[in-house]
């Protein structure tokens, strides 16, 4: 297990940007779970949108991305950084309201060099929230 302290000394993210909790499984170079505790208090909700908080999609991806940042870290990558360079076959299944508890799995598709493709799913309850695959670049 990662705890959030670990994870800021991992990401480069601070509130309220740093959207992942817990690192609580990794495999180095395979994969990683992680979660997300989502409240009310989320600075996002108060214009997404009011009277019927829903977390953005585009944050919910980043929150993926931020799992495999620290999948990647874990597995030796080097540099400073990760960039996004796609993000593909992105999927929306079901809205993420405060309370839920987001449960991330990411896992390596593949691996060359300092770019990274990560396919993902977010799960809230069992059920499968969100999909996406996507890309990134270890930065200097």
């Amino acid at each position: 297990m990662i705890d959030i302290k670990e994870i800021m000394n991992i990401l480069p993210h601070r509130y309220p940007f740093l959207l992942v909790d817990r690192i609580t499984d990794i495999v180095p170079n395979e994969s990683a779970k992680g979660i997300k505790n989502v409240t009310i208090n989320e600075p996002f909700f108060q214009g997404h949108f009011p009277g019927n908080p829903v977390m953005p999609g585009v944050l919910i991806v980043e929150a993926m991305a931020q799992v495999a940042g620290v999948l990647a870290f874990k597995s030796g990558m080097e540099g400073t950084g990760v960039l996004f360079m796609s993000i593909e076959k992105v999927k929306f299944r079901k809205p993420i309201t405060p309370g839920d508890q987001i449960i991330f799995e990411v896992n390596v598709a593949h691996r060359r060099g300092n770019v990274w493709k990560f396919a993902g799913i977010a799960k809230v309850n069992e059920k499968i929230a969100t999909e996406a695959e996507f890309t990134a670049m270890v930065t200097k």
